[in-house]
């Protein structure tokens, strides 16, 4: 579906990315690990067409993806409607006046012709059904998550990009988003933090070091349960007199 090859990504003087390399099939469910600052989220734009490597190639079911690409109508479309980014702000995603508007936006682009439909699938769904008619301003952290990964998954993209999906969800919240993953047949790569919660979901893991480099990519159980690779990626320490356990966990 996806292929990385040989990335390298820099903000101004500083690499975010460094020699990243990796492919991604149809149906896999990936997580993405590492400390604060090692270009998890970055990674994500580059897979998004929202960012573009310096040097490398990043490849779209066997096409080039480059700002050139993404000018070809076709591919554009394709593209755009093939892979989704949901933000860890989900405020940054939300500019309609109402859920329904929210709903019906990407839909319009594409002069989809059964939008009532569409929406009260996706709404039921997602459990957003009585708010429609509401301003997304106006709603809870949850809600807003959930509005705006409906605003993606209506447009039915075979990859889905979540960069810390959980991260404004309470822990009911967080058990339902969990369940619905897992439900979808989109493939997923996921920015996490917490790693139970990461393998409830995905079966691969992908690490990022703090020098912005892959330190790993594989099996996730055999890696949440090797203290080697987990110290050097940054996701295990020890407090003396405490049980040893990972970062943000």
């Amino acid at each position: 579906m996806i292929e990385v090859k040989n990335i390298y990504f820099k903000y101004a003087k500083e690499f975010v990315q460094k020699n990243a390399s990796f492919s991604v099939s149809k149906g896999e469910k990936i997580a993405l690990f590492g400390v604060n600052g090692s270009g998890k989220t970055s990674l994500l734009k580059l897979l998004d067409g929202l960012l573009f490597p310096q040097k490398g190639e990043i490849l779209f079911e066997g096409r080039k993806l480059t700002k050139q690409s993404l000018k070809d109508k076709d591919f554009r479309r394709e593209f755009r409607t093939s892979v989704g980014l949901l933000f860890q702000n989900p405020d940054i995603m939300l500019f309609n006046p109402t859920v329904y508007e929210e709903l019906s936006f990407g839909l319009k682009q594409l002069k989809h012709s059964n939008l009532d439909g569409e929406i009260n699938h996706w709404a039921e769904k997602l459990n957003l059904s009585g708010l429609l008619g509401k301003s997304p301003v106006k709603l809870s952290g949850g809600e807003k998550q959930r509005i705006a990964l409906a605003s993606i998954l209506i447009l039915e993209p075979k990859l889905l990009l979540l960069d810390e999906p959980f991260s404004s969800l309470d822990p009911r919240a967080t058990g339902w988003l969990i369940d619905f993953l897992n439900s979808l047949d989109s493939t997923l790569i996921m920015a996490l933090h917490n790693m139970e919660l990461a393998r409830e979901i995905a079966e691969r893991v992908i690490v990022l070091s703090e020098n912005h480099e892959i330190v790993y990519d594989g099996d996730i159980h055999n890696f949440a349960n090797d203290k080697d690779k987990l110290a050097k990626a940054g996701l295990w320490h020890e407090h003396s007199g405490k049980k040893p356990h990972y970062h943000n966990f």
